[in-house]
Order: C-alpha cells, then structure tokens, then sequence
C-alpha cells in the first residue's frame, strides 16, 4: 500500500488556506517528501502525520516556492530525535543550495546525503521502492518524479517442487532472501509465479505538456500534475511562463492511460480551481482539483481466486 498525500497545492505564493508545494507518501513506515514549499511542516502537523520517518526529499527545481520550507522541515526533524540519514535528490547543484539553506539549521543529528540529478532520466533504489527522475520543461531545470513499488509473484508450491526446493526455505525465499543449502543456491524466482501488478505515483509541475512526461507516467495509478491556470483561455499565459493549464494537463493523463489524475499547484489568482475543474474532466473523466490535505491510499489488485 502506498498512502498519498497532497499536502500544500499552492504555486508562487502561499494563501491563507492554501500552502506551498508539497506532496508526501507513506509506505512501511518510511516516508517520502517531494518538494518543500513554505509552511510545509505545518501542513504535516495539520495532516497528523510526523516529519521523523521522512527518509527521502525530492526537490522538481531551485524556485523558492518549491524549497523556502527546506531548514525549517530539517531542524524539526533533528529535534524529533531523528539519528537515521536523509537522502535529498534533486537537479544538479543540489548540495550548494541545500548547504547555502542550512545557514540556519548548521548542526544536525542525522547525515544528508545528496543524490544530484544531471541525466535526461535516472532511477534510484531505496528499500521497498524506487524513484525514477525525469527532465521536465520549465524556465530553470526541473524534474518530475515517479515512485514506483514493485510486487513479486505469488508462492506457487508446484514450481517449487518442479524445481526441487527443500520445503524447509521456502519461507525464508518468500522474505526475499537467497538461501544456500547442502551446496546448492536457491533464489526467489524459483518458487514464485509471474510478478503482479505494482503501484505507482508520479508528480510533475512547473513545466509545459512533453511527451516526456506522458511517457514517464504511463499506466500510473495516480497522475498528480500542475493546473497552474484553469480557465479556458489562459494557454497563451501558460506558455509565456513555462506552466500548464488545467487542459494541458488532462490531455497529458488521458495520454498516458491514468488511473486518476490531481491537479495542483494553482496560481494564486485563481481563488476556486473547482469552478474549472470541469475544463479537465471533459478532456479526462477522472480529473479531480485537490485541496490542501487531500490524501489517497493506493492498495494493490487484488489478486484473483482460481
């Protein structure tokens, strides 16, 4: 299961009632944060949730709107007696601006180790999941970003057998362990079926629609995306300032075959993004504006009974 949730979907300036940029997800016990708008601690403390777990930082692009929460979600995390280190990615320089940011927050208890992003696309492994970055099209480089958790197959005893493993590892190859015995190696996919259908999230904003991003998002469950302008109309705005309209972005997740796409990160101009929300649906059936704390528990298919 992977729990998301849209903390702040405001763009260039926070509002009363809607916070900065800031998307969080939670997947045993582990959480991952992208992006870090101003007033983003707050969001998670309104969420209920704890800045302690927050194990990875993905940051799109260097835009104060995007990282201004950045010391401030740090020296909360040091002083919620957090030991473990913090891995930050995002585009290159990523280690200057972050150290130039802790001006205010020197010391801390935990190790921040930087993963800095220069390819067109990359993908990183972390325990349970994996997060592929990819180049977006903005004024400054920007990434958008997929978390995807992958699902082995189901035990299936008769292959086990077919292959000759002792039923006393069959447990201990379920966990994902290579088990040696009486000389022979035995590994997972020797007693597993096919692999089951995963979960997966992918987040963009501040950029035009590229076919990048359609790529990238393919099949996602849930398509969380900038409307930085909702009202028809507005396109000509969009392209001058390097952002997406509400329609850009819903012909983006009918493109990419989505499950559900968000929309986010409004301009501060426009005061009900729900009043446009049908300029997406009409292009995207299951477009949906979100407010701040909007969250979503993604659980795998279920499997089925033969």
């Amino acid at each position: 299961m992977l729990e998301v949730c849209l903390l702040g979907t405001g763009g260039m300036m926070p509002l009363p009632g809607r916070f900065l940029t800031a998307c969080m997800t939670r997947c045993n016990g582990s959480s991952l944060l992208i992006d870090c708008g101003e007033g983003t601690q707050v969001a998670i403390r309104k969420k209920g949730w704890s800045c302690h777990d927050i194990d990875v930082i993905c940051i799109t692009h260097w835009h104060g709107d995007h990282v201004s929460g950045l010391p401030g979600l740090l020296l909360s995390m040091g002083n919620s007696e957090r030991t473990r280190p913090v891995t930050l990615i995002g585009p290159k320089g990523i280690a200057d601006v972050v150290n130039a940011l802790r001006i205010i927050a020197p010391e801390l208890p935990f190790a921040v180790e930087y993963r800095e992003l220069t390819e067109n696309k990359e993908q990183i492994e972390f325990p349970g999941y994996t997060v592929e970055a990819f180049r977006v099209s903005h004024n400054i480089v920007c990434y958008g970003y997929t978390q995807r958790i992958s699902r082995a197959g189901k035990f299936d005893p008769e292959k086990a057998k077919k292959n000759a493993v002792p039923m006393k590892v069959w447990s201990r190859l379920q966990k994902g362990q290579t088990v040696e015995e009486d000389g022979i190696v035995y590994t997972q996919d020797m007693i597993l079926g096919p692999q089951r259908k995963g979960l997966k999230l992918t987040y963009c904003t501040d950029t035009r629609p590229i076919r990048q991003i359609a790529a990238c998002a393919e099949g996602a469950d849930l398509f969380i995306c900038e409307g930085m302008y909702g009202e028809p109309g507005s396109e000509a705005k969009a392209k001058d300032h390097k952002h997406m309209t509400f329609a850009e972005a819903a012909a983006l997740a009918a493109h990419a075959n989505v499950a559900e796409l968000w929309l986010t990160h409004y301009s501060p101009s426009l005061a009900y993004p729900k009043a446009f929300e049908w300029v997406a649906k009409e292009l995207f059936a299951n477009s949906r504006t979100c407010r701040d704390g909007y969250t979503k528990m993604l659980e795998f298919e279920k499997d089925e009974e033969k």
